[in-house]
């Protein structure tokens, strides 16, 4: 757990470890994966393709660690438009959770370095 983990975040957390999973954070999963991350790797959209535009968008900011109020923020899109987005995205790619979303990101090469810590600026494309 983060000190900026929302109250959505903490109790979900709890659900998850009372059912007995682990949890980590998304920022924090992003921090683990740069600090092992190493050389250039070539990104494969191709992992991604069956994914709309905005929710390409929302996959990104997903894999930066931001939450579905910082995404809707930076989207200029409603919150409740994010957590839609998120669950359409988990099941198209056949994802469980954010923190898979983070490792699957890395595994394909579409965040990297500083580009994808939470509030570094990100090239747009």
């Amino acid at each position: 757990m983060t000190k900026d983990a929302t109250p959505a975040f903490l109790l979900e957390s709890i659900r998850t470890v009372a059912a007995g999973q682990s949890v980590i954070a998304p920022s924090a999963t992003f921090d683990l994966l740069a600090r092992f991350a190493g050389g250039d790797r070539v990104p494969d959209l191709d992992a991604i393709a069956s994914l709309s535009v905005r929710e390409r968008e929302v996959f990104l900011l997903m894999a930066k660690g931001l939450s579905n109020g910082e995404i809707a923020a930076d989207s200029w899109i409603e919150e409740t438009t994010v957590k839609s987005h998120v669950g359409a995205i988990l099941a198209k790619l056949g994802l469980r959770s954010r923190v898979q979303v983070v490792a699957f990101a890395w595994e394909h090469g579409l965040v990297s370095g500083s580009a994808g810590r939470p509030g570094a600026a990100a090239p747009r494309g």
